[in-house]
């Protein structure tokens, strides 16, 4: 938890402070004097009397009462220090600096795990260890560099990494991007990032608390907290970014179905994400693009302008912006030409507006006043550099003020961070970020610009026969399910199957086949991949055929028995499921059959999924136009498509031992989908 001693305490102590300043013990000692601490600064260091002027206690017991410790001393040292400032002292907040933990060693996880008994016993806070610190408004109590001028209206950045912190900063800065508080909280031994945006989420106060929170994480240890309070603080108006490393497909396991195969972390983070409207970057400059876009108006549709006095580079923003989903529309109105006549010759309003390089700050300031009562434009893009041969004051300082009174948002591409420095940091020294670089510009307006808000369901059942369900797999062994227990659920679910049947004997087959109606399919019941061992047989039209494909197929290794189904026809499609450990049931959809080996087409979401965001998994398939309808063949039926993956969220929250699931192929077709085949493994 964060108690206030930690964010605004009275007191603290540096124990481990020294006065050589480039040990983390003086470094932050030096920091927390600069950062005009209002509070009773002390120190503690056995072979000193005095560190940067601040009277050092050579014995710890010798301290007074103190709010925060700071602990930057060997870590075998570090209990019986915390014994004592917690019993003795009063002392409810820690920030360790110190390494030696369990990112080291058992022996290291058994030091920390005593740590937090301890500070848990007086229900205190505690940051790292092995972190480099944090900075609010009441303390600097942090031992790296850069220290930014923190500003309410700046990001709440939260770090699992102490040094990925630094670079981030190093990289906003410059630009303009300002900070409200930054947490690193290393090892996270009590508090991870999870618990410091819960903290963030549950003192959010309208008008004072910063709206933009900026997240780089290694390890997600709580994902259903992460969910609740990132998407709450999403609908109170917040806005979210965050880099997840560490998941990469050598990560991914090997399965047993496709599911399995195509499921990993990285997928299950993904799916988190966009369930929480969390924007998802890549990198650190990935992270402080996205982020700079958030300290601008938000976009509230996809159409920009491009306002230039420079070619190339609007060509490079007008080919990402189009590649990302973003409009860059030809602007042809009455106003647009009146426009062109207050430009100079050679000019072109057409999209982008290129008003030449002998273009003033006048005519930049006529054009943004035009361009913001356009109804075709959301928003607008302005690239302004120079070669060197005048001074850009004049320019920046009508950019600015037109930014203030602009009804739509502007985003600054100022290019010329050397030749222009000067009139760049004037820029910046007003409140604006700059984007130095168009195409990264243009990436992240189109990735903030698509990450939804918040899609948070309630599990709903009534729809399905619960009982039925529950029946099927209290009475199942684990492993996978026969294929009557598979048929069970799925009409239990309400997801449309098939007409089938299960034979053991050539004339069950015979009769079975006639029954369903010819032409049939014949499968074989237990290989994993049927059509690899010659287990499936289509387009089967008489009675011979199928007595003699039984006894073939019935011989094939690992065969129990051979399912028989009509032959039908569609477009193949695929919902499957897979259990993700932390983070629960993950279902995913696609195209189906061999596509979804080859393409790897898939849409994955975590359960529970509601039917608008399972049309949004839908259409954020790159196959989705064969979906739609492409070239004159018919199309699917994306509203029974989203219906069936209800279905499957609704049978996990029903049956949540089901850990692997493929429904492969569905066959769709414009008025409806049926199930042809499926595979259920369960674990209870």
């Amino acid at each position: 938890m964060i108690t206030n001693e930690l964010l605004n305490p009275k007191s603290i102590v540096v124990v481990g402070a020294s006065n050589d300043i480039e040990k983390p013990g003086g470094k932050i000692l030096k920091n927390i004097i600069d950062g005009n601490f209002k509070g009773s600064l002390y120190v503690s260091n056995p072979k000193e009397d005095e560190i940067q002027g601040v009277k050092s206690y050579r014995n710890s017991s010798d301290l007074p009462q103190v709010d925060l410790a700071i602990l930057a001393i060997a870590a075998k040292y570090i209990p019986d220090t915390v014994e004592l400032l917690t019993q003795q002292k009063g002392t409810k907040a820690f920030i360790i600096l110190s390494a030696g933990f369990s990112e080291e060693s058992h022996e290291g996880k058994i030091l920390e795990d005593k740590v937090v008994e301890l500070i848990n016993k007086v229900n205190g806070s505690l940051i790292g260890p092995n972190c480099v610190g944090i900075l609010t408004p009441a303390h600097h109590s942090i031992f790296t560099l850069p220290i930014p001028k923190l500003d309410t209206k700046g990001c709440d950045f939260i770090s699992g990494s102490g040094a990925t912190a630094c670079f981030i900063m190093e990289a906003g800065i410059p630009k303009g991007l300002t900070f409200s508080n930054v947490f690193s909280v290393g090892n996270s031994a009590q508090m991870g990032v999870e618990e410091i945006l819960q903290y963030l989420d549950e003192t959010y106060e309208e008008g004072i608390s910063s709206k933009v929170k900026l997240l780089y994480i290694e390890n997600i240890s709580k994902p259903a907290l992460l969910l609740k309070h990132a998407s709450s603080l999403i609908k109170k108006g917040c806005r979210i970014a965050a880099v997840k490393a560490g998941t990469s497909e050598a990560g991914s396991r090997a399965a047993s179905s496709h599911t399995g195969a195509l499921a990993s972390s990285d997928v299950a983070v993904d799916a988190l994400f966009q369930k929480a409207g969390i924007v998802r970057c890549y990198g650190r400059e990935d992270l402080i693009s996205v982020a700079s876009v958030f300290m601008y108006p938000e976009l509230k549709g996809k159409n920009i302008a491009i306002i230039t006095h420079a070619g190339g580079p609007a060509v490079m923003l007008t080919d990402a912006l189009s590649k990302g989903g973003l409009n860059i529309p030809h602007i042809e109105n009455p106003k647009s030409q009146e426009l062109l006549t207050k430009l100079f010759p050679g000019s072109s309003v057409a999209n982008p507006i290129d008003f030449l390089a002998t273009g003033t700050a006048e005519q930049l300031g006529t054009i943004i006043d035009y361009v913001d009562t356009f109804d075709e434009i959301d928003g607008m893009a302005i690239i302004f550099g120079t070669p060197g041969l005048f001074k850009l004051y004049d320019v920046y300082n009508v950019l600015s003020e037109k930014m203030k009174t602009a009804k739509k948002p502007i985003f600054p591409v100022l290019p010329s961070t050397l030749t222009a420095k000067e009139e760049v940091e004037d820029f910046i020294s007003k409140g604006w970020v700059n984007f130095p670089d168009e195409v990264t510009l243009g990436n992240a307006l189109a990735k903030v610009y698509y990450t939804g808000k918040p899609m948070l369901n309630k599990s709903c059942t009534s729809h399905v026969d619960e009982a039925l369900i529950r029946a099927i797999i209290d009475t199942s062994e684990n492993g996978y399910l026969a294929p009557e227990a598979v048929q069970g659920l799925l009409d239990a679910a309400g997801i449309p199957r098939a007409g089938e049947a299960v034979v053991t004997t050539k004339e069950e087959a015979i009769a079975e086949a006639t029954r369903l109606g010819y032409p049939v399919v014949m499968k074989v019941v237990g290989p994993v991949h049927k059509s690899d061992v010659g287990g499936v047989v289509l387009n089967v039209k008489g009675s011979d055929i199928a007595a003699k494909e039984f006894e073939r197929m019935i011989q094939i290794k690992d065969t129990t028995a051979i399912l028989i189904q009509p032959m039908l026809s569609g477009t193949e499609l695929f919902v499957g499921a897979n259990y993700e450990d932390k983070f629960g049931h993950l279902v995913m959809c696609g195209m189906g059959g061999i596509f979804i080996e080859v393409l790897k087409d898939v849409s994955a979401g975590l359960i529970p999924i509601g039917k608008p965001e399972a049309t949004k998994m839908i259409r954020n398939l790159k196959s989705y136009k064969i979906i739609q309808g492409v070239r004159g063949q018919e199309g699917i039926s994306e509203e029974v498509f989203a219906e069936v993956i209800n279905s499957v969220s609704t049978l996990l929250t029903v049956a949540p031992e089901i850990k692997e699931m493929d429904i492969n192929p569905l066959l769709g077709k414009k008025d409806k989908i049926v199930a042809v085949d499926a595979r259920i493994r369960i674990e209870k």
